[in-house]
């Protein structure tokens, strides 16, 4: 269980060299971005936004065409991971390369929710070189584009949310948020917004291993993604090379890029919605538990800038990850909101379910009380 907001501090010792920013609400939330206007060329307009008519975009007739090679690709790596399935359950391939998998997917899955996500996408917390090297590798095992690709996107997602110019827009609904805007040409709109935004996304070039994450991805997608995963098995406990193949390549590779869909779909569908109950992302347990603390949604669109991604007590296996690199000082300056902040923004626009998942934040409940007892 991790502990209070109050005692965050205590937990990361001086020693950890942490700064984290506890943004109190006496800080208007109209002033808090969502960490993706920065480092802009003053020679262009604010992310183009002046010369963007949403209005325009949502009155326009679209007609999406498949993307053939995705669609293939895509039906390809289903298809064989269904095998992949089957050939674990029928014990057909040796335990450890069940084993081998299933622990790449965890942790190479903390270079997707710490790393692109978390650090590149939200600037939610800044990260030493070692551990930003670590992360990299991490996200490149999981063979989920660049950082550069991903963590635009993501941006872009964030600031245009649930409408046409979101890249994976839940509104038109579940299939497409989940594996259908991979498959299909993107909107006029997210095109027009993703090139605007990399105006707006210069620090993430700025990094020298982005730059280089994102310079040899091909080389490197087939040494960590392809050749390591389906050699290891091969070499150390004489899997067959199509069983390696099979399951340590297209089952994990496959599984992995599911649990990070769940995000875009589950989560902006079933779920109880705290702290805004006028947004579609919701708070989804089970998600939460696959994607390593990402189903926590609801919160996340709201704060997107908490290293978090939750309030404490939630269960959220990167939190603790970057808690404790930041107690090795490799993670510093993490920003999280307070617990006033958020018991304010869950009574003006939640659906009044804060407290009811898991353990509450202890803070929480004793701000909670001290406001019940005031109108008492």
């Amino acid at each position: 269980m991790a502990p209070a907001l109050q005692n965050v501090d205590h937990l990361l010792d001086a020693d950890s060299q942490v700064k984290m920013r506890l943004l109190d609400d006496t800080y208007k939330l109209d002033n808090v971005n969502n960490n993706t206007d920065v480092k802009r060329d003053t020679h262009d307009k604010v992310n183009g936004d002046l010369d963007f008519d949403i209005v325009k975009y949502e009155a326009m007739e679209f007609r999406p065409q498949i993307r053939w090679p995705d669609l293939i690709v895509q039906v390809f790596l289903h298809c064989v991971t269904m095998y992949g399935f089957y050939l674990m359950l029928t014990i057909q391939v040796k335990f450890l390369t069940t084993l081998f998998v299933f622990a790449t997917i965890y942790t190479s899955g903390f270079g997707i929710t710490a790393g692109v996500h978390r650090l590149w996408s939200h600037r939610a917390y800044s990260a030493r070189l070692p551990l930003r090297i670590l992360l990299a590798l991490l996200f490149t095992i999981t063979g989920q584009r660049d950082i550069y690709t991903w963590a635009l996107d993501h941006r872009v997602h964030h600031k245009y949310s649930e409408t046409v110019a979101d890249p994976h827009d839940i509104n038109r609904g579940f299939w497409f948020a989940h594996i259908g805007w991979l498959v299909l040409t993107p909107h006029p709109a997210v095109e027009n917004r993703r090139i605007a935004l990399r105006k707006s996304s210069l620090d993430l070039m700025h990094d020298p291993v982005v730059r280089l994450q994102k310079k040899y991805f091909i080389p490197l997608f087939l040494l960590l993604n392809v050749i390591l995963p389906v050699a290891i098995p091969v070499h150390f406990w004489q899997e067959t090379l199509l069983n390696s193949f099979v399951v340590s390549f297209v089952t994990r590779f496959t599984i992995t890029l599911n649990i990070a869909f769940c995000v875009n779909s589950f989560a902006h569908i079933w779920g109880n919605k705290p702290y805004d109950r006028f947004i579609k992302s919701v708070e989804n347990k089970m998600v939460s538990l696959a994607a390593l603390g990402e189903g926590w949604h609801n919160y996340h669109h709201v704060f997107p800038w908490d290293y978090r991604t939750s309030e404490l007590g939630r269960l959220n296996l990167s939190t603790n990850f970057i808690n404790f690199f930041a107690k090795i000082g490799w993670a510093y300056d993490l920003k999280a909101a307070t617990p006033s902040m958020i018991v304010n923004k869950a009574n003006r626009s939640g659906d009044g379910s804060l407290g009811t998942m898991e353990e509450p934040d202890p803070s929480i409940l004793h701000i909670q009380a001290i406001r019940i007892n005031d109108k008492s």
